[in-house]
């Protein structure tokens, strides 16, 4: 089986996923980090009454058109217990930040452009053109609005509009269940002793918090030991967990001790692909079981990791509906230092930015890229994404990146 490119992959994995998950209802609260499962329609008017964006004074424009100006004040206008006169010629409401416009005025004098008489009067030392400082009612949005469309994903900002909008409750997509089984006699668990030949399990942590970073809900299920009956063992288990997507980690390439496609395949597997043309990462394994999705993911962490990032969150996030679920958020940067000629598979390089006040960053990939070194993605802010077969670069190149500063 011939390798496949990288973006061809994606899109098979995401051809394969179902529709979107059933939508459940859930108060505002409990919300964030989900995805909305139809579009929002606001149902009030933001703001839903002509407001003062200043501490000042409300006047009519025409009464300040020449200064200094004295009026009467007759009355304060704060937020939460608007002035309910008229404000008439040669008169002025005090009023505060956020409370409604008196009928009558058009115009805001700020505070610090007049002074308060001992007389109940106020000085106007600088006028106001009709409109200064007033947020007309609807500013921000009107009654009827569709705000908020089917899909996204609930972060603080969504949450704030949400509820500006008097929505208590929100239907939004279930999360996908993803169980994760990790593979491997040479693994144990953290905090356990490794024996002379073991080393301790990290991917399913890292995976496990990747599924959740991408609105998933991750079913961790540990380790199965390089046995047949192990392995089958352990799928019945996920299986039983009734998952949206099944990850197995590692035991999925050529070698004698690899047997996870083994065991699927005998339980009913059908392989859409094999092998990817990547560095790190490439034996992915892709296939669907009885309908479930499944991603046999490298046992090595940082090509485990780089592959989730490219393949399992995109499929997660299709999952919930997402749009642009198969979108990569790459940017441009700089080259710090040269790079060689890459081979005829994608590379993914581990690098790090430095920002640049009205230029591109900075990009200087690790100097060593063993995809076995955990500690040198740790450390890396952005991946330097390099075409199969890509020229040589010198210092200064524009070259692509996929920012990793943010949630994997």
């Amino acid at each position: 089986m011939s390798l496949l490119p990288v973006a061809e992959a994606r899109a098979r994995i995401l051809a394969a996923v179902s529709g979107p998950t059933d939508p459940e209802r859930l108060p505002l609260s409990a919300c964030a980090g989900r995805t909305l499962a139809e579009d929002l329609v606001a149902t009030r008017t933001q703001p839903p009454f002509a407001a003062s964006a200043m501490d000042g004074w409300a006047v009519r424009a025409a009464d300040v058109a020449r200064v200094p100006a004295t009026l009467a004040t007759i009355g304060t206008s704060a937020a939460g217990k608007r002035f309910s006169g008229v404000v008439g010629p040669g008169e002025a409401v005090r009023i505060f930040t956020g409370a409604p416009i008196p009928e009558g005025a058009d115009t805001i004098v700020v505070q610090e452009n007049a002074e308060a008489l001992p007389d109940g009067r106020v000085l106007i030392r600088e006028g106001a053109a009709a409109g200064r400082f007033v947020r007309r009612e609807g500013l921000d949005f009107r009654e009827g609005d569709v705000l908020i469309p089917a899909g996204r994903r609930l972060d603080a900002r969504a949450l704030a509009l949400c509820a500006a909008m008097n929505h208590a409750a929100l239907q939004v997509r279930r999360r996908p269940r993803v169980a994760l089984i990790a593979t491997g006699d040479e693994l144990v668990l953290p905090g356990e002793v490794p024996g002379p030949d073991q080393i301790v399990a990290s991917n399913l942590f890292a995976i496990a918090a990747m599924v959740e970073a991408a609105g998933g809900q991750a079913i961790p299920l540990g380790i199965a030991r390089d046995s047949v009956e192990a392995i089958r063992d352990k799928l019945e288990e996920a299986r039983a967990a009734a998952p949206d997507i099944l990850v197995t980690l590692g035991g999925a390439s050529v070698g004698q001790h690899d047997l996870v496609q083994e065991t699927l395949a005998a339980q009913g597997l059908a392989l859409g692909f094999w092998k990817i043309a990547m560095r790190p990462g490439k034996p992915l394994m892709f296939g669907t079981l009885d309908g479930l999705l499944v991603l046999g993911l490298p046992g090595n962490p940082v090509s485990s990791m780089v592959c989730a990032l490219l393949f399992l969150q995109p499929a997660i996030r299709a999952r919930l509906g997402d749009p642009r679920a198969g979108e990569m958020a790459t940017q441009a940067g700089i080259l710090a230092a040269p790079l060689p000629a890459n081979d005829a598979r994608e590379d993914y390089l581990r690098a790090n930015l430095t920002a640049r006040p009205g230029a591109l960053p900075l990009v200087e990939a690790a100097p060593v890229q063993d995809s076995s070194m955990l500690g040198v993605l740790a450390r890396a802010d952005a991946l330097i994404v390099r075409e199969a077969g890509a020229a040589p670069l010198e210092t200064g190149a524009v070259v692509e990146v996929l920012r990793l500063d943010g949630p994997m």
